[in-house]
């Protein structure tokens, strides 16, 4: 190996539709193992299920549903990688240490900011629907 390339982990994925379709069996997989492990995500879900209803029920255009369904699939995503990071923290070591409490607490931070966010882009959406009209 030369000094310009770079170690491949043997766990690399392959190529070619073989890898769109192995790519989408570990999605999967996470999915599952998210839904059976994580009691945030699961109450998320339910969270961006009725969210999606509602908001496809509201009097508002394209763009706005899409916003409002979006922002809430956003906070599914950052859930799951807060739940990665809670993962291979756990994989690393289960002692306390304040490195792996910082990984958690940013990871949670995030979650935090998603959920705000969410709220806010509804709260904007809404407001005019409910409080001008």
């Amino acid at each position: 190996m030369t000094n310009q390339e770079q170690p491949v982990s043997e766990f690399k994925s392959k190529s070619g539709l073989k890898r769109i379709v192995s790519a989408l069996g570990y999605s999967i997989a996470g999915f599952k193992t998210a839904w059976k492990g994580e009691h945030a995500f699961r109450q998320e879900l339910f969270v961006v299920v009725i969210a999606t209803i509602a908001a496809l029920l509201l009097p508002v255009s394209a763009l706005q549903k899409l916003l409002l369904i979006g922002v809430f699939v956003l906070v599914l995503i950052v859930e799951l990688l807060n739940s990665a990071i809670e993962a291979v923290v756990d994989r690393v070591s289960l002692e306390r240490n304040p490195l792996s409490k910082n990984a958690k607490d940013f990871g949670s931070a995030a979650v935090m900011l998603a959920l705000f966010l969410a709220g806010a882009t509804w709260l904007v959406i809404l407001w005019p629907l409910f409080i001008d009209g």
